[in-house]
């Protein structure tokens, strides 16, 4: 009940009108009279104004200047936890061969570790299709690991 009058007592300051005693006897009465089932009707046009973007922008993600970390995909290229004492070397090298065959992935090639194993992920893309279509490509030019290679979903950088 108390969040019904919380949510009746906002959109009445959101649409404008006071908290006066009348305001608060007809909140009253529609606790009272809704059984704690309230329907709001927005009209369409507010709607429409709260979803869509403002004119010149497209809908989505808005990138602020510099770098912006964002939901997207990676390509994992190796992932692997056991023999410790080479896990790391590995990882890089497995990078460091993507990077000789695509250096447009300079600077794109993410090794890191979460204990026990270690994970080498390539890319920054903010659809599945981009980072499905790099992963055909990649799988090409590396057959002996392209089964171990997948598209993830991460946190990528995209600088603007």
């Amino acid at each position: 009940m108390k969040k019904i009058l919380t949510l009746i007592l906002a959109l009445s300051f959101v649409c404008g009108y006071s908290q006066t005693k009348d305001t608060l006897n007809a909140i009253q009465q529609i606790i009272m009279n809704s059984n704690g089932m309230i329907e709001i009707d927005i009209p369409q046009p507010i709607v429409a104004s709260i979803l869509q973007p403002p004119a010149g922008r497209k809908a989505g993600l808005e990138l602020k200047s510099g770098i912006n970390k964002i939901a997207g995909y990676r390509i994992q290229v190796f992932s692997d936890g056991r023999n410790q004492s080479t896990l790391e070397n590995r990882a890089k090298a497995r990078g460091n061969m993507i990077l000789s065959k695509f250096p447009k992935y300079k600077g794109q090639i993410y090794t890191y570790s979460s204990s026990p194993n270690w994970f080498t992920r390539v890319g920054n893309f903010r659809t599945a299709a981009e980072a499905n279509s790099a992963l055909t490509e990649l799988k090409k030019a590396f057959p002996n690991f392209s089964s171990e290679m997948r598209v993830v979903k991460s946190q990528i950088v995209v600088i603007k």
